[in-house]
């Protein structure tokens, strides 16, 4: 069937599946290929596949144009004749971080600061010319949010556009995630939690202001590779929002060493209260995995909010 699809959408006569397999819980993976490349197609049939993937091609598209960091080139989405959709990508040969960490950790923090550095030219009236193809195409983003919805795993997020990003990230971050919790478990502990600590979440940026940086969303391990060359990231959850946040679930399943902290720190150094807001930022993740995998995350939620509420 994938065959027929890909015909059809490359234009291509000789499609081969290859070897290449890959999936996370969400969707499956299949490299093949075609006589214009190999590709790799990631198929969902879930009713909303073709909102997370139009998403994601859009979250590679952004990443792409910032010329920073390597991720996968996304072809095309293409809805499914049996329902759900597959998103069709370039096949990238790649194998687990080692020897790129550094500059994963120096490329990461190039993506935070492009928004930025492209703010402070145009404020200095500089034209955007000679830095990597495509660069003055991109605009200058003032708000928190991004011009589509994305998924974080298969929660849609809301990313209307916000000037503020503390009401941007407790409403449409936090608050979602726990009205989702709420509809599933009804939890009063939660819903009290709740009460206080969203009066002191404007208390962790004291003194801290935050440019709108593009963010991966979902930078984990599982969505971090190498390749003969560098580093790739990839299955992107993008946004605008404050860079702090794209540390956070890293740090919950572990695995960046070292060496990526001290590259990323040396070009966005860590600002007074990182730690707690590094919490804040984690909470997130909890409730999504929460909302996604059951009652498992319920205890790591309540810890973090009733530290902050203090």
């Amino acid at each position: 069937m994938m065959e027929a699809v890909l015909k059809r959408e490359l234009g291509c006569s000789r499609v081969k599946e290859l070897g290449h397999s890959g999936g996370g819980c969400i969707s499956e993976g299949q490299s093949y290929n075609t006589d214009s490349g190999t590709v790799f197609t990631k198929i969902n049939h879930k009713s909303q596949a073709r909102l997370m993937f139009d998403g994601e091609k859009a979250s590679l598209d952004a990443i792409i144009a910032t010329n920073t960091i390597r991720v996968p080139k996304p072809i095309k989405v293409v809805d499914l004749e049996r329902g759900g959709a597959v998103l069709i990508m370039e096949h990238v040969d790649m194998k687990s971080l080692n020897r790129y960490s550094a500059q994963l950790g120096e490329q990461l923090a190039e993506l935070h600061l492009h928004n930025k550095r492209l703010k402070e030219r145009q404020d200095r009236g500089e034209q955007t010319v000679g830095k990597g193809s495509g660069q003055s195409e991109v605009p200058v983003i003032e708000k928190f949010g991004f011009h589509v919805q994305t998924c974080c795993g298969y929660i849609p997020q809301v990313n209307e556009w916000q000037t503020d990003w503390v009401s941007f990230y407790s409403q449409q971050r936090l608050q979602h995630q726990l009205s989702l919790v709420e509809q599933s478990y009804g939890d009063r502990e939660v819903r009290e939690l709740w009460a206080s600590l969203q009066l002191k979440i404007p208390h962790l940026f004291a003194g801290i202001e935050v440019t709108p940086a593009l963010l991966h969303g979902d930078l984990w391990s599982g969505n971090v590779a190498e390749c003969s060359d560098g580093p790739i990231i990839f299955d992107p959850a993008s946004y605008y929002g404050h860079s702090e946040f794209e540390l956070a679930i890293a740090g919950m399943f572990g695995a960046f060493g070292k060496t990526f902290y001290n590259t990323y720190h040396e070009k966005i150094p860590k600002a007074p209260g990182f730690e707690k807001r590094h919490q804040l930022y984690m909470l997130f993740h909890y409730l999504n995995h929460w909302n996604h995998f059951g009652t498992g995350y319920r205890g790591s939620s309540l810890r973090i909010m009733k530290e902050l509420s203090k």
